[in-house]
């Protein structure tokens, strides 16, 4: 069983130093240091929902190993030695361990940083580390890229370094002409694949090396590689990579899952995460703001004078010259902003500890996202209110979803990176076992919505419904005795909708409950369609997987629910004028009078 973190190791000491350095540290990657402190709390508390605890001396075993490497280029022999940021990513991939078996906790790692700052040094290092001396025999270490060549460059790295050390010598033997290094302690094997190797199917990777992630298509050697770790107790796979111009690509996909990650949006303990990046509000063009994401380069007075050349060229020029500096050298996914429908950063700043418990008597209106085959099915519910303090007309939303209890299943069984039993636990979805757990349960959402209107007493002004799947139980909605809108999912239907919600979430006008993950998760997963021939939009996903259903059931009120007009009064009066009526509370003093 590992010891219990004393905090005194490098990586925890590096993450308090640093956790709070904006001049030197890009936001992500001061989520990850506050990750692995919250987590070292997590570790000392008996909970068996946090299995996991940092074992210093295993961190301990690969930095110090890092740093007796030799570099043998450029003008002669010299010791490497690991940039504090690389400590903190190698120790934290092998410190953090399972408290009763000592297995590593991470097995999927996604670094992003960019081009020139070290990217195949950390897949050598751990190649090399994997391959003999972490005690693993016979282990299968794959080094993967959209093509052989490009694969063999993280293979030549390793080379390198076994050739200028004449221990390390002695341990491997490198066969370049097979594209394959033995490790003779471990009787494990590292080989350089690329996509265009006739198969990787069967091979059961201790470790596999995804590099330059940006640059693949598809998930096709990703997967291969994490279909192979199934059945092992311990691996890891490990993307490395600068961010690309492909939004459409799977490393895009990984990279925005990754930051919800880091934000609680999505849970996942296996995986590891290190993303360096500027923060959005820094000018890109001021040299002090690249050492968030050039950390080499920010810390190199020659390297800093080159940079500076290269983005006089680039911010002259414009055009591609432009998009290739501020992917590459500034590693931004440069034309995200294009196609997300709404900025999480502006919509996180929407959250609020409210809930529809403050919103009692409110007029509301209902969206309502159907399914027919079982999928995902989502209601919200939106109350106009005027904001005292600004003025401006406000809109809170509350939302919950459904799902087929066999259809949760199957998403899980493909590995859908949603994590359905978590928003069950939540009470944020309501699984359904009704018509064999298949079939969308449409009295269960129906006994839900009843439900929701009687306890909170509100006024419901009107049902806004897709006209698609919504004939099972049209009949049944005008049981709720106010106006059924059929909302045609249409670019010309929705497009001011959309436009004027968009609008409100960045003028912070919309309030949600800071909890509701699957709405969070819903307007993260929501891009832009391509405009109709008269310039209109409507929200659309980017792949299959995504979940974007309560936000196509947030537009449907939003559509009627932004034209309503609504009494300036402050929400908190007519909450208190409604508890009046009711009898209750009639002193002044309740009411804020003296």
């Amino acid at each position: 069983m590992a010891k219990i973190c004393s905090g005194d190791d490098f990586v925890t000491k590096f993450a308090k130093a640093n956790v709070k350095n904006k001049k030197r540290f890009g936001e992500d990657a001061r989520l990850a240091f506050k990750r692995h402190l919250d987590d070292i709390k997590r570790s000392k508390k008996n909970d068996d929902t946090f299995p996991y605890v940092f074992d210093e001396e295993k961190a301990k075993e690969i930095i110090e190993f890092a740093n007796k490497l030799t570099i043998a280029e450029d003008e002669g022999d010299e010791i490497f030695t690991c940039d504090d940021w690389q400590e903190f990513i190698l120790g934290s991939l092998f410190g953090w361990v399972h408290k009763d078996t000592g297995k590593r906790r991470f097995t999927d790692s996604y670094v992003q940083i960019a081009r020139q700052q070290g990217k195949s040094v950390l897949d050598a290092i751990l190649g090399m580390y994997c391959g003999n001396f972490c005690g693993y025999n016979y282990a299968q270490i794959y080094c993967t890229a959209t093509k052989s060549d490009q694969a063999k460059i993280v293979f030549n790295e390793m080379s390198k370094f076994i050739k200028a050390d004449d221990d390390l010598n002695e341990l491997f033997e490198i066969k370049e002409y097979k594209g394959e290094i033995d490790c003779k302690v471990t009787n494990g094997v590292v080989k350089a694949l690329g996509r265009d190797t006739k198969s990787i199917d069967g091979f059961r990777p201790y470790l596999g090396i995804v590099d330059e992630y940006h640059a693949h298509k598809d998930n096709q050697m990703y997967k291969l590689l994490k279909g192979g770790t199934r059945s092992m107790k311990e691996s890891l796979v490990s993307v490395i990579t600068t961010a690309g111009f492909n939004l459409n690509g799977p490393c895009y996909e990984l990279y925005k899952y990754c930051r919800r990650v880091l934000r609680g949006i999505d849970v996942n303990d296996g995986q590891f995460i290190y993303i360096a990046q500027m923060d959005e509000k820094d000018y890109i063009w001021n040299p002090d703001n690249w050492i968030k994401c050039c950390p080499f380069t920010g810390k190199d007075k020659e390297l800093m004078s080159r940079m500076q050349t290269d983005a006089a060229k680039a911010k002259s020029m414009g055009g591609d010259e432009l998009l290739d500096f501020m992917t590459k050298a500034l590693n931004q996914w440069v034309t995200s902003s294009e196609t997300a429908f709404i900025d999480l950063k502006d919509w996180e700043k929407c959250a609020s500890g409210r809930t529809l418990d403050d919103f009692k008597g409110s007029a509301a209106y209902v969206g309502l996202d159907l399914s027919s085959g079982g999928d995902l099915t989502s209601l919200c519910i939106e109350i106009p209110y005027m904001n005292d303090d600004t003025g401006d007309k406000c809109y809170y939303i509350f939302s919950h979803s459904f799902m087929p209890k066999r259809r949760l299943q199957e998403h899980m069984d493909k590995e859908d990176n949603a994590p359905y039993v978590i928003w069950e636990r939540e009470n944020l979805l309501t699984v359904t076992t009704a018509g064999g757990g298949v079939k969308t349960d449409y009295k269960t959402i129906l006994k839900y919505l009843h439900e929701i209107v009687d306890t909170y007493e509100l006024d419901l002004q009107a049902i806004c419904y897709d006209p698609h799947n919504a004939s099972a139980f049209l009949l049944d909605l005008e049981d709720f005795g106010c106006d059924l809108i059929e909302i045609k999912q249409s670019a010309r239907s929705l497009n001011d909708a959309t436009k004027d919600f968009q609008l409100e979430v960045k003028a912070h006008n919309i309030e949600y409950n800071e909890d509701d993950k699957l709405l969070t998760r819903s307007m993260n997963d929501a891009i832009l369609s391509e405009p109709n021939s008269f310039g209109e939009i409507k929200i659309d996903k980017m792949i299959q997987k995504n979940r974007i259903d309560p936000c196509d059931a947030v537009i449907c009120a939003h559509k009627v629910a932004m034209g309503v007009e609504v009494d300036d009064t402050d929400i908190n009066d007519s909450v208190a004028a409604y508890l009046k009526m009711l009898g209750g509370d009639d002193d002044d003093e309740a009411d804020g009078e003296i």
